[in-house]
């Protein structure tokens, strides 16, 4: 007997609403209201493998609106994959259960994505689809499918959203599918007192193929996302739904969005749905019917295992190196010899150029990395010569002009990295990390290679004033836990902490760089990667130390200033160049305290908020920093007009002494 797809729908409908009731909190109107619409794409659509979730050649499935979890775990059960079983479905929302209230990318296969922050799946999925074209362009159509996303009103308020529909619109993305909810319904009651877009023409304002159905007419639903599959534009499918669709007395309302049905509700939508069946059983003939269809595309699986082998050696070796994250073997000797030609011959740049300068060695040799900057390539100097731009219609390059969309070229960043097989950078000023926070906040949560390179890192970018000049930024992204912050001195250690944030699989990188040139200040030549240490002493003292000057990036060559002026009083004093306390954190108590040392005064030195600086100097320590916003002026008017200043530091160990 053929099983209806309306009784496939009513699987997950019980499920979402059994879950939910069980843990007593969650979303049911999502997954209940979307339940056609799923049921259309994974049983006729979607090419995906259960028995190999890592397939490279699957589609991919973004849930953006993540609160709607259940929808997916359903689905993922149904279908076949290994996990969630029916008793991790059972432990919704539980302590170390895989199915966590928002999909969580590292739990459960078949989770492409860490999501919940609303917009991001939208935006990030940007990423994905833009993976695939890039991957299309270099393998050929060993690599060609496509990236669905299931958004919510709630994904399209955002304003990452605006960011995210203009610029797949702008690519011709046209492997792209997003299936909206559009069920009229928020958490505060109705769209319409909210928002009154016309989402139909805003995103055909952006060039995508747009389509408006009724999401519980499956016919209409099969129908529409053919349509998008056979057009060259990215596609949004208006899916009119009825939110928490199954509850009776609840379904079309907001009360249905994020809490239990109740009891008594549930009885009354298993009459509603005819599902006489208890809490989280799934009928043998439905579930075999799921089964079957999570098992169609094995085949396409299979013969993609026997295309992929046909592929040239190098072709295939370097791909799997991708995948598997694995950076050229030869990369450390390019980086070694840079380094030692920079030590030998030092030239005073600042540390922006030094970055350049560090691509010009890494992306020949590294040529799954893809470059960009929020429209402020000249500036950032994100771009090497090597790099063709990546252009609508035309995926041949390995840089992308994101224009102004600092936070929309994080997440697509985070999608590129998640497809598997690139290593994404991308450039802004290091104020605007603020734009891009929440993206960054989810490379550290999903645990992803991603490198943020910001450059204009402090008051020393001088005239622009203090609307640019990043003040908390630094200890604030410090905080971010899973998160390496690198703020090199020069040209040397530059490279370094490029090395440290490319060798890192498992944690996104910020890159703080100057505008200002700067001194260089390794002169001597070691193959040992200092910065992978955090901190080191990069010059001692004269005699036994007296005082410990910790520094940053800009800050060394007034470090190293202030030393000397201290040692020729008789003053004895060492330099710590402390690059990034996030790696030096991470070192051994012993390697620590050695650096810190145990001198009678500790300072510490760096244009930014002073506040965590009493962590390595001490509550009697010298913190030299800011206790306020920045000015407008040049740079070095700045520094002498809040004190950070070699005189001022030599001053403050006078006093202490």
């Amino acid at each position: 007997m053929t099983i209806s797809q309306t009784k496939m729908a009513n699987a997950i409908r019980a499920l979402s609403m059994d879950a939910v009731q069980a843990a007593n909190s969650g979303h049911p109107g999502m997954p209940m209201g979307m339940a056609d619409v799923a049921t259309v794409l994974f049983t006729k659509h979607l090419k995906y493998d259960p028995t190999w979730p890592e397939w490279p050649d699957r589609d991919r499935f973004i849930l953006s609106a993540g609160h709607g979890s259940m929808l997916l775990y359903s689905l993922l059960y149904l279908c076949g994959y290994e996990r969630p079983t029916i008793d991790d479905i059972k432990n919704f929302r539980q302590l170390h259960q895989p199915c966590a209230g928002h999909p969580e990318v590292n739990e459960l296969a078949g989770v492409e994505m860490t999501t919940g922050p609303l917009g991001q799946g939208l935006a990030t999925s940007v990423g994905f689809a833009l993976a695939e074209r890039l991957s299309n362009t270099r393998m050929g159509n060993i690599i060609d499918h496509h990236t669905y996303v299931i958004c919510g009103d709630g994904c399209l308020m955002e304003g990452i959203s605006h960011e995210a529909i203009s610029m797949a619109g702008h690519l011709k993305l046209g492997k792209m599918i997003v299936l909206w909810d559009d069920n009229q319904i928020c958490i505060d009651g109705s769209t319409s007192d909210t928002v009154s877009d016309d989402q139909i023409m805003r995103f055909t304002a952006s060039g995508w193929h747009v389509q408006a159905i009724n999401g519980h007419d499956m016919e209409e639903v099969d129908a529409a996302i053919t349509a998008a599959k056979n057009d060259d534009r990215p596609s949004m499918i208006a899916c009119r739904t009825t939110i928490g669709f199954g509850a009776p007395s609840k379904q079309g309302t907001s009360s249905v969005h994020g809490a239990p049905l109740g009891a008594d509700e549930i009885i009354a939508a298993r009459r509603f749905l005819d599902w006489p069946y208890p809490a989280f059983e799934i009928p043998k003939d439905i579930l075999v019917a799921w089964r079957k269809a999570g098992a169609r595309s094995q085949n396409l699986a299979a013969q993609w295992k026997t295309d992929f082998e046909k592929l040239d050696n190098g072709l295939k070796n370097d791909f799997n190196r991708r995948l598997n994250k694995e950076l050229p073997e030869n990369l450390e000797d390019a980086i070694n010899d840079f380094k030692k030609h920079h030590a030998e011959n030092p030239v005073k740049v600042a540390t922006r150029k030094a970055s350049e300068l560090t691509l010009g060695v890494i992306n020949p040799i590294v040529t799954e990395t893809i470059g960009g900057s929020a429209d402020l390539t000249g500036s950032n100097n994100t771009k090497t010569k090597d790099q063709s731009p990546i252009a609508t219609n035309d995926f041949s390059g390995r840089y992308m002009y994101y224009g102004v969309r600092e936070f929309g070229m994080a997440a697509v960043m985070n999608g590129l990295t998640l497809h598997g097989e690139y290593v994404p950078y991308g450039g802004t000023f290091m104020v605007f990390t603020d734009y891009c926070r929440s993206a960054i906040r989810l490379s550290a949560l999903m645990e992803q290679r991603v490198i943020y390179v910001m450059t204009h890192d402090s008051i020393g970018l001088g005239e622009d004033g203090p609307t640019h000049q990043p003040v908390e930024h630094l200890m604030s992204l410090r905080a971010m836990p899973n998160v390496a912050v690198y703020r090199p001195a020069d040209v040397v250690e530059t490279a370094e902490s490029w090395l440290c944030a490319l060798q890192d699989t498992k944690r996104p990188s910020i890159l703080a760089l100057t505008r200002q040139n700067l001194t260089p200040v390794r002169l001597t030549h070691t193959t040992e990667n200092m910065v992978a240490k955090g901190g080191y002493e990069l010059r001692p003292a004269n005699g036994e130390a007296i005082v410990t000057i910790i520094a940053t990036g800009s800050e060394i060559e007034i470090a190293i200033k202030a030393q000397e002026t201290l040692q020729a009083e008789g003053i004895a004093t060492r330099v710590v160049s402390m690059p990034s306390t996030d790696i030096f954190d991470e070192q051994t108590t012993d390697y620590k305290n050695k650096i810190l040392g145990n001198t009678k005064i500790n300072v510490s030195i760096e244009a930014g908020i002073k506040f965590g600086w009493e962590r390595y100097v001490g509550r009697d320590g010298i913190i030299i920093g800011m206790d306020s916003f920045g000015a407008s002026a040049p740079a070095e008017d700045l520094y002498k007009y809040f004190g950070i200043t070699a005189e001022a530091v030599v001053t403050a160990v006078k006093k202490k002494l």
